[in-house]
């Protein structure tokens, strides 16, 4: 190609591109300043409402604000449709999203939510599985029992059920100083802050087992609720038979009332999704354990907290008080339970009942 034809042909180039990319411009321009009026309205409004000034907004912000962001989320599909520059789309996209969450997202921060969990939000989910508490509390007496019978027909078992760490001095056979030696008041507190994380550790490695296994239709937790309390049957039978079941009791019943009681609630928890899905009636199956996963959860949670204060109350109260503190502060703790659980029964926020 000569030179003139080169030149003639940029020439061309020259004239015929910028027209496009100036409309292009222009569509551009001029579908943001239609628009861009409700834009910065809806910016102003989520700016004060993002800032925690949601009281002092105006109640006709309060009604455009759907509208706005409604209006928001057409202008963005129509900028995705029509290819407008990034800049617009950019724009669009975190303002739409801003919106999203104050229109649709959640209304409480954390302390919001712990304060309706521990004001009614957790003693409702745990009377929405009384019946799965029932099925577990019976599954524990169970065990309890049994492992009374075994150890007080055959002190074999007491080797089979009790774990090693219990079996120091504590084993049949044992004088009723040395057993009573074991329950005894500690004069110092030097390392109960770490033997109460690892008591922590245990209590809630057992609590979610329970939980954990009731996915197996509830069954595996069954039989872990049994096992475990046939150890403390055990264990009872052999403070029993020296003449220490009073001084037994106070020593268990510090922490017990709570750390039981919390095994007992995470055991149910698996056991209501186990019979869910058992059971799921007109629900499918996995419908009745999303359903029923929720409220154990929410059990769950519970249980944690109860696993922390137990750890606490076996770590200090129980090392360092007599026998008759130790039964009132374990009877004490106990009724609080109850009370929290199945007495106080507080409506939920939108519920005007």
């Amino acid at each position: 190609m000569k030179a003139p034809a080169i030149r003639n042909w940029f020439s061309k180039q020259e004239i015929d591109t910028p027209p496009d990319i100036e409309a292009a411009a222009l569509r551009s321009d001029r579908f943001r300043l239609e628009r861009e009026g409700d834009w910065k309205l809806l910016e102003g409004i989520l700016k004060r409402m993002e800032g925690g000034r949601l009281r002092g907004l105006p109640d006709a912000d309060v009604l455009a604000l759907p509208v706005l962001y409604r209006t928001a989320a057409s202008s963005l599909a129509v900028a995705r449709e029509t290819s407008l520059d990034n800049d617009t789309l950019a724009y669009l996209e975190s303002l739409v999203q801003r919106a999203w969450f104050q229109v649709y997202g959640p209304r409480q921060g954390f302390f919001g939510w712990l304060r309706g969990f521990l004001g009614g939000g957790l003693s409702r989910s745990v009377r929405g599985i009384w019946l799965d508490i029932c099925i577990a509390l019976a599954a524990m007496i169970a065990g309890t029992i049994s492992g009374w019978l075994l150890v007080s027909r055959d002190q074999e078992w007491y080797y089979r059920l009790v774990p090693t760490q219990f079996a120091d001095t504590r084993v049949p056979g044992a004088s009723r100083e040395a057993l009573l030696e074991t329950l005894a008041v500690e004069n110092k507190t030097a390392g109960l802050s770490t033997f109460a994380a690892s008591l922590f550790s245990n209590n809630a490695g057992v609590s979610i087992l329970a939980f954990a296994l009731g996915f197996a239709f509830g069954v595996p937790s069954l039989m872990l609720l049994v096992h475990n309390m046939a150890v403390l049957g055990a264990m009872w039978w052999l403070f029993s038979d020296a003449g220490l079941s009073w001084e037994f009791a106070a020593w268990l019943s510090v922490h017990g009332t709570t750390e039981i009681f919390g095994i007992l609630l995470a055991g149910a928890a698996g056991i209501h999704i186990g019979r869910s899905m058992a059971f799921p009636g007109h629900r499918s199956i996995m419908t009745a354990a999303a359903q029923s996963g929720r409220r154990a959860a929410q059990v769950m949670v519970g249980v944690v907290f109860m696993m922390i204060i137990a750890a606490f109350l076996e770590a200090f109260p129980r090392q360092l008080v007599g026998t008759a503190e130790r039964f009132v502060i374990g009877m004490t703790m106990l009724a609080l339970w109850l009370a929290y659980f199945f007495a106080f029964r507080r409506p939920p926020a939108d519920d005007p009942t």
